[in-house]
């Protein structure tokens, strides 16, 4: 956020030199002294605002939230014209998945007369959150017109029209973001995430190149490693194309937490703890509202096609990968840290019956911002298949859909995908591997103590037989058959995961056994998949 927001605390700060030369230390990267310099501010003037803000400022860099809203909204109730506080509380929000309240604060600045860009780019990456993409178009093509040349905005540019299914116009952006910053790693793999896209030589070289130098970003080297394995995976370069693969996954791997056998045992605490006796106890409960529709599994297995057939029904929505039930599950477990122990299950088997019915209600209210009226939505969320237990308990008539595709396949594409957040597993063929083989048991376990709870599509039968799967999937359901679903290709909706470009093309068979081109190197995943490599079906 720029200074010209904050105008309204012009006369607020006591040391005015101090808090300058505070926000100096914070742009030359000196944020341990800057939040010194604020927090000794303060003790000596606990009403100064400027080093309110500040502090929040760098607790937001710092991704330490704790504090951040407490010390904004004190902040406004000192100075309510502060829009520098404002904006930052809004963008706090937004971190939060607080899309509602982010726009009520955003509608509280007039943006355009305090002059800051920043804020307008913030509502539109909310837009672009909560469905309102056209009305996010339109704040980044102003921002074009009004002269903002940059990178970064032909990215969200290119982002908006993916999502929005204008291909030609997406792939033009995402190569003037090229033509602006030749090493912008993540504007090659905007193009290979299409999917449908293909490089020219002259743009492998350009790749070749940005991978081949030694003082290129971390960032930029990752995504261009990722998109150059695409492109010579295209060109059935199979050995040079997994080579980058590689590259890309051992640079992430290094920056991402994951652990396999921590995750192994949150499985099993999940198998534990869901007995069919716990089970039994926890039924009677819950939300009765039967509208949501959840599509779980792993990614790149296919939700996405489910989804875009789904949401071509009348009385059905598709929205996006929402975060709202591992958020509870996660605000259940009450973890202060990621190593001490979490409460979740467990903490379920002490609540009421009327505390989950309002566990579901926050669900609801949660996710009501994605909808425009639809008896019926979907969130595809897909690691919400570790929170089977926990959906039956409280929103009990809720459909699971658990869309699974061939291990091999779902894995190596998983392997190939670089995404822009979480998926932490995916990153290493042994770790991906586990993670698959825990995910089939669990979801074993779910069939065992929730019987027909769970909808099981195989993306293989999907493609053989689409009508007679889509069949049986809305009959599953209790919803009529319609033309629409099967001519799902056709459906203009937005659509932001990596398969938006896929799933506006009629069903083919083109992703079926990619996985053997690259045989040679797939022993690893074929030893961490174990039993699954063969039962994933049973």
């Amino acid at each position: 956020m720029n200074s010209a927001a904050g105008s309204g605390a012009s006369k607020t700060s006591s040391g005015r030199a101090e808090i300058q030369r505070a926000a100096a230390l914070l742009a030359d990267g000196k944020v341990g002294d800057a939040e010194a310099a604020c927090r000794d501010l303060l003790k000596r003037d606990p009403l100064d605002v400027s080093a309110m803000c500040l502090l929040a400022d760098i607790g937001l860099r710092l991704g330490a939230l704790s504090d951040v809203e407490n010390l904004l909204h004190r902040c406004l109730e000192l100075a309510p014209d502060y829009h520098l506080a404002r904006g930052h509380l809004a963008h706090f929000l937004f971190k939060r998945h607080r899309f509602d309240d982010a726009l009520v604060e955003l509608d509280r600045i007039d943006a355009a007369k305090a002059g800051n860009r920043a804020l307008l780019l913030l509502r539109a990456q909310i837009y672009v959150r909560v469905g309102r993409t056209e009305e996010a178009l339109e704040i980044y093509e102003q921002a074009e017109k009004d002269g903002l040349l940059s990178a970064s905005l032909q990215m969200s540019l290119g982002h908006t029209y993916k999502t929005l299914g204008r291909q030609v116009e997406a792939i033009e952006a995402y190569r003037q973001a090229v033509r602006l910053n030749p090493a912008a790693g993540e504007a090659f793999w905007s193009l290979a995430n299409l999917k449908t896209y293909r490089f020219s030589p002259e743009e492998i070289s350009a790749m070749r190149e940005v991978a081949s130098d030694e003082n290129v970003g971390r960032e930029e080297f990752l995504h261009t490693c990722f998109s150059l394995g695409k492109a010579l995976e295209d060109a059935g370069e199979y050995d040079e194309a997994f080579l980058h693969y590689q590259r890309g996954n051992a640079v992430r791997r290094r920056t991402v937490r994951y652990d396999a056998e921590v995750h192994r045992r949150e499985m099993e605490a999940l198998k534990e703890f869901f007995s069919p006796e716990q089970v039994k106890k926890l039924e009677g409960a819950g939300n009765p509202a039967c509208d949501p529709i959840f599509i779980v599994g792993l990614p790149r297995a296919g939700s996405t096609l489910i989804e875009q057939i789904l949401a071509s029904h009348s009385q059905v929505e598709g929205t996006q990968e929402l975060p709202d039930l591992i958020s509870i599950g996660r605000r259940l477990a009450a973890k202060d840290s990621p190593d001490n122990p979490s409460q979740y299950p467990q903490v379920l088997a002490q609540m009421s019956p009327s505390r989950l019915t309002a566990l579901g209600a926050e669900y609801l209210e949660r996710t009501r911002i994605h909808r425009t009226g639809a008896p019926y939505f979907i969130d595809k969320m897909p690691n919400n298949f570790a929170h089977i237990g926990l959906l039956h308990a409280i929103l009990p008539n809720a459909t699971v859909i658990d869309a699974r595709r061939n291990p091999m396949d779902c894995c190596f594409s998983g392997y190939k995908q670089l995404f822009a957040k979480g998926q932490n597993f995916t990153y290493s063929l042994r770790d991906i591997g586990r993670y698959y083989r825990d995910y089939v048991e669990l979801m074993r376990h779910w069939d065992s103590v929730l019987p027909s709870k769970v909808v099981r599509v195989f993306n293989e039968d999907m493609i053989a037989d689409p009508e007679g799967q889509i069949r049986r999937l809305l009959d599953a359901m209790g919803l009529p058959f319609e033309q629409a679903c099967l001519e799902f290709h056709k459906n203009d909706r937005a659509v932001r995961t990596a398969s938006s470009e896929q799933v506006r093309q009629p069903i083919n068979a083109k992703g079926v056994d990619r996985w053997r081109n690259f045989e040679p190197h797939l022993d690893m995943l074929k030893e961490a998949l174990g039993p699954a490599l063969t039962n994933y079906r049973d």
